[in-house]
């Protein structure tokens, strides 16, 4: 098996484990359609601005869930924008998260909504190492001449 088509198997068998373990869902393959030739970059540019906008929620998350009197309202919009942008691009575990997280900003939980944000915080980080190594795999396969294979 030369190097591209070993690549490319690696590339299927990692892409199918992000869907197996609830990484991603349907979502993520619609988002790929969305690329071709006109736009080769485009999964990889959608992907990296969630990356942007998710860690200024996180960091916007943390500070509203530290102060003297939680404003509820406010965690919520922002876990409501987080769930948003991870459903947008397949996250599926990040957004089941969310769902929780907006249980515990309606009954003014805060011990519960800061458990949902570790949790959040750990699933995020789970699935941008994922899809940072899934986007190195497809670069490989780039450079090595290959095309990147599509999930049926």
């Amino acid at each position: 098996m030369d190097v591209v088509s070993q690549l490319q198997r690696q590339f299927l068998d990692f892409t199918t484990s992000l869907y197996r373990e609830g990484f991603l869902d349907d979502q993520f393959v619609q988002l790929q359609k969305l690329q071709d030739e006109s736009n080769p970059e485009f999964v990889i540019e959608v992907v990296s601005l969630f990356f942007e906008d998710s860690e200024k929620l996180l960091n916007n998350l943390s500070t509203a869930l530290q102060q003297h009197i939680v404003d509820y309202k406010q965690v919520d919009a922002l876990v409501h924008q987080f769930k948003g942008s991870s459903s947008s691009i397949g996250a599926q575990r990040v957004k089941n998260v969310c769902v929780s997280f907006r249980n515990y900003c309606e009954e003014k939980n805060v011990e519960g909504c800061f458990r949902c944000l570790q949790q959040v915080k750990h699933e995020y980080h789970l699935v941008k190492s994922r899809l940072d190594a899934l986007f190195k795999l497809e670069q490989q396969i780039l450079a090595a001449g290959g095309s990147v294979p599509m999930i049926a």
